[in-house]
Order: structure tokens, then C-alpha cells, then sequence
């Protein structure tokens, strides 16, 4: 099947659920998930959950998990504890759940932060996988980090990576 014919079945509409991992951040000083929130609402995607975490890999294990079968989102965007520093259990909490990686986003995204901000992309560990049926992408917490990943990357092909989750 093309990209052409992928298009053609790819759902107008995809369910979205926004993690936010964070001991700092409430909802209103949350501008990564905000932002993220409100992106894909104008381009016509519903948002199925949107939720704060701590930064405790078990904390954020079990959320993701609850919210997965709870909300059954095609799309998890979470942002948050992608770092090198002690607290930065993102991965390490989410990794495991993967039945697939999309082993490509985490390179293409250190390549389009190059650009941005030079050699300090070796400091993120964003990733991409599958669990379930929905599709993980574990951003960096910052603003301008999120809107990279989803305007260059995640964005683009969401009604696509939906479909092929839909078809099993």
C-alpha cells in the first residue's frame, strides 16, 4: 500500500491523550501540555486525557497504564523526565511497555535539535513505541522542545500511525 492509499484511510479524527511529568508543574503552569492540548484540538483531534504525573517511575508506570485502558487514546504524548539527570524516569517507566519501538523518532528528533539548539541535543532521550494499541511519544519537557516534535514529526503523521494501529 502507498502513503497515497494510507492517507485516503487515515481517520480525520484521532483520540489523544497528554501526560505531563512533573513535581513542579501544575495545570496551570504546564505550558509543554497546554500547548500540546490545545495544538491538537485546532487541528481537529479529540483529547481523550490530559493528566499531571510525578516524577516516580512507578507513579508513572501505573498512569500510563490507567490511562491506556481507561481512555484508549491512539496517541500518548507525554512530555517530561526525558533528561539525564537522577529524577529523569520517563524512559526508564515507559520503555519496558513497548511491545514495538519507533526506533526512527528519537533520531530524527536529535537531528532536527541539532539544528536548534547544537551539541546539548545529546542530553535528551526522547523515544517512541507501541503499547497496545496506541502509539507513546516521550518528549522533553520544554515548550519549545514539544512544539518541534509535534509540528515537524508527531503531527504530520498522527492520522497515519492511527491507522495502521486501527487495522490490527
Amino acid at each position: 500500500m502507498t502513503k497515497k492509499d494510507h492517507v485516503k484511510k487515515k481517520p480525520q479524527t484521532v483520540r489523544v491523550g497528554i501526560m505531563t511529568v512533573s513535581t513542579t508543574r501544575s495545570a496551570a503552569e504546564d505550558k509543554s501540555g497546554q500547548w500540546m492540548k490545545k495544538q491538537c484540538e485546532k487541528e481537529g483531534h479529540e483529547i481523550v486525557d490530559y493528566r499531571i504525573v510525578t516524577d516516580d517511575r512507578h507513579e508513572i508506570t501505573k498512569s500510563v497504564s490507567a490511562l491506556i485502558h481507561r481512555s484508549r487514546p491512539d496517541i500518548l504524548l507525554i512530555n517530561g523526565g526525558t533528561g539525564i539527570s537522577p529524577t529523569d524516569v520517563t524512559i526508564e517507566a515507559i520503555s519496558p511497555l513497548f511491545v514495538k519501538e519507533m526506533t526512527a523518532f528519537g533520531a530524527l528528533f536529535a537531528r532536527l535539535s541539532f539544528e536548534q539548539i547544537d551539541s546539548a541535543a545529546i542530553l535528551s532521550r526522547a523515544t517512541a513505541g507501541i503499547i497496545g494499541d496506541t502509539a507513546v511519544f516521550c518528549l522533553p519537557g520544554s515548550l519549545r522542545a514539544c512544539k518541534l516534535a509535534c509540528i515537524e514529526l508527531i503531527l504530520p503523521e498522527i492520522g497515519h500511525i492511527a491507522a495502521h494501529l486501527q487495522t490490527g
